[in-house]
Parts: structure tokens; C-alpha cells; sequence
């Protein structure tokens, strides 16, 4: 990978933005791609680098879009004839570069690390801040007696709960970064905490008490006008029941109990508070990009991040470069009847 974007994705990993890496794995001649060539694409759509002439693009930009939203890789095929490359595995596209040529493509989406906000000084808050960074989890630690003398494995200390700085830089359409609680402050500001992280809705929220003390917690908060049904989703005591008594014992059932939850799925945002949950959806399972047919060569082509588009008789036509548009514009009728009669012309 050229060294600009590694710097790029060094930058963005360090900002906790999502983005998609793609990789030329395959090539064959005449196309002007080289096996090892690579491009970064932003959550945003933004295209950076190289992967052969610029009508690969839109469907790389549109594939790697696809990545982000719903977590997994892909590799792609771009070559004149689709239907005579259709591999295992494999999604065939047609080539449409005056080069020629084919050429395969891995897209691989990169993800930013689980976020643990850990709420609380206690011995049980410091151990599950040790564990949690041997895990490879982003580790947040709120607490107004927090320093980086308590919590030197964390990745940020604060000693106030402020959820616009907690919460991860998420892009529309792209799958959010799990942003996971635990109240471990053991009776001290707990109530206030827990409010806290409700309001940031996390896909795990664990609270450190007895039974006995979250009931009290419970029936305060109530008072106060939070919903029963977002107590419902609350883990307390917080952590799988494995016999643990020492701090460490308990940091590592509550780690189990949060990879429990994220690997079955059930660490949905609540509905009722805004965002994703009200549409019944999780926080990263937003629709695809819209797309639309090119006329000219029948390719998809993500409609928010086309480079090349055309307005002729009051609609919008989108290309997968300026090949397709220059052919499309010295003859629309003709391609525009092809669409109609489902395919290219």
C-alpha cells in the first residue's frame, strides 16, 4: 500500500472512523490495473487511490459502502462478460473501462474496536479496564475521582459523563462501532450514572450491585421518570454467574457476558429514545445505498456518490464514468428504450 494511505488509514483508524481497504488480487490484460494496487474508501463515500481506470469506482465505492453497513468482506469481479465469470464466492460485475481487461478486487471493511465506557473507580472498574484492553476494546473511564494513576490502560479518562464526547463517529448507512457500559461506581453517584448512560443508548449497559441495592436504584429511577421497559434491558448484578468473588473474577464475567450479548445479537439499541431504535433496526443495520441502473452498460451505481450524471427530459441519469455519459448523450432515446425493456442497450 502506498505510504499516503497508510498515513490515511493510520489517521482514521486513530479517529475511530470506519473505512473499507481494497485490494487488486487478480488481474488480466489488457486492464490497466496491477495486482497489489489499493484504494481506501471513507465512510463517506470519498475514493483514495488506485485500482485501474476510474470506471471501477462507483461499484467498488458502492460494494465497500455495502461492507461498512453490514460488517462483512467481499470480493468482486469486474470483466466484459459477468455472466461467463460467475465464481463461488465471487460477485461478477461488467467492466466497462476502454482498457478491457479483468480484474478481481477484495474489499475488506475496517471496523473501529468495541467502545467500553467504564463509569467508577473501584477496584472491580480498574480491573475490567486492564482485561478490556488485553480484549482489544477502546477503553472510556468517567468518574470525577478518575486519573491516569487509576486507569492507565485507558484510552481516555474524564472525570464527567458527557455523551456527545462518548459516542463513536459514526457515518449514516455504516455499522456503529458497539458502544458498551458498565456502572461499576459500587453506591456512589450510581443512579446518576445510570441515567447517564441510558441516555447514550448503549448496546450493553451492566450496573456493579446486589440485587437488593438495583431494586432501590430501580424504584428511584422510576421515580424520576425513567421508562421501566429501559430498566428491563439493564444487566444487574452485571455479569455472567460463574462463582466470581474477586474484582478480577468479576471484570472477567461481565467481559463474557458483553461478548455473550454482542455475538447473539441481542444488544439492540431501545426503542422509545430516538435514533435507530425507533425503526425497530439496529444502530448498524441501515438500508443500503440507493442505486440506480447505468443505460448505457447496465452497471449499478450508488446515486449519492456518482461522479457522472446527466438531466435529460427533468430526470437524472447516473453513469458508472464518462465513457457510459458521452455514449448515452449522442443517442438517450435509443438507451433510454433499452431501460425500459430491461436492459442495457
Amino acid at each position: 500500500m502506498r505510504a499516503d494511505l497508510l498515513l490515511l488509514a493510520a489517521d482514521l483508524a486513530k479517529r475511530g472512523e470506519a473505512f473499507a481497504r481494497a485490494t487488486v488480487v487478480r488481474r488480466e490484460p489488457p486492464s490497466s490495473a496491477r495486482v497489489g494496487d489499493s484504494a481506501l474508501i471513507t465512510q463517506g463515500g470519498a475514493f483514495h487511490g488506485w485500482l485501474g481506470g476510474s470506471c471501477t469506482q462507483p461499484i467498488v465505492v458502492r460494494e465497500a459502502l455495502a461492507a461498512l453497513t453490514d460488517g462483512a468482506p467481499r470480493l468482486i469481479a469486474l470483466c466484459p462478460d459477468p455472466e461467463s465469470d460467475r465464481r463461488p464466492g465471487v460477485a461478477a460485475f461488467p467492466m466497462t473501462c476502454h482498457s478491457g481487461g479483468s480484474v478481481d478486487i477484495y474489499i475488506e471493511p475496517l471496523l473501529p474496536a468495541p467502545r467500553l465506557v467504564i463509569v467508577g473507580v473501584s477496584p472491580v472498574a480498574q480491573a475490567l479496564a486492564r482485561l478490556a484492553k488485553v480484549m482489544g476494546y477502546a477503553v472510556d473511564a468517567v468518574d470525577p475521582e478518575a486519573d491516569r494513576a487509576t486507569f492507565p490502560e485507558a484510552d481516555r479518562v474524564f472525570t464527567s459523563f458527557d455523551g456527545s464526547q462518548l459516542r463513536p463517529p459514526i457515518g449514516p448507512g455504516v455499522r456503529g462501532t458497539q458502544l458498551l457500559v458498565v456502572v461499576a461506581t459500587m453506591g456512589q453517584r450510581d443512579a446518576q450514572a445510570i441515567q447517564n448512560a441510558l441516555a447514550i443508548e448503549p448496546a450493553y449497559l451492566g450496573v456493579v450491585a446486589s440485587r437488593r441495592r438495583f431494586e432501590e436504584l430501580g424504584t428511584a429511577l422510576r421515580a424520576q421518570g425513567v421508562a421501566a421497559a429501559d430498566l428491563e434491558v439493564i444487566k444487574s448484578p452485571a455479569g455472567l454467574d460463574i462463582g466470581a468473588h474477586t474484582p478480577q473474577e468479576i471484570a472477567l464475567s461481565i467481559l463474557a457476558e458483553i461478548v455473550h450479548t454482542l455475538r447473539a445479537g441481542t444488544g439492540a439499541p431501545r426503542s422509545g429514545r430516538g435514533g435507530a431504535g425507533d425503526r425497530g433496526e439496529r444502530a448498524g443495520d441501515a438500508p443500503p445505498p440507493a442505486t440506480e441502473r447505468d443505460p448505457v452498460c447496465g452497471m449499478s451505481v450508488a446515486t449519492a456518490s456518482a461522479a457522472y450524471r446527466a438531466e435529460v427530459w427533468g430526470r437524472t441519469f447516473y453513469f458508472c464514468g464518462q465513457g457510459c455519459r458521452e455514449r448515452f448523450l449522442t443517442g438517450p432515446e435509443r438507451y433510454a428504450e433499452a431501460r425500459r425493456a430491461g436492459g442495457p442497450a
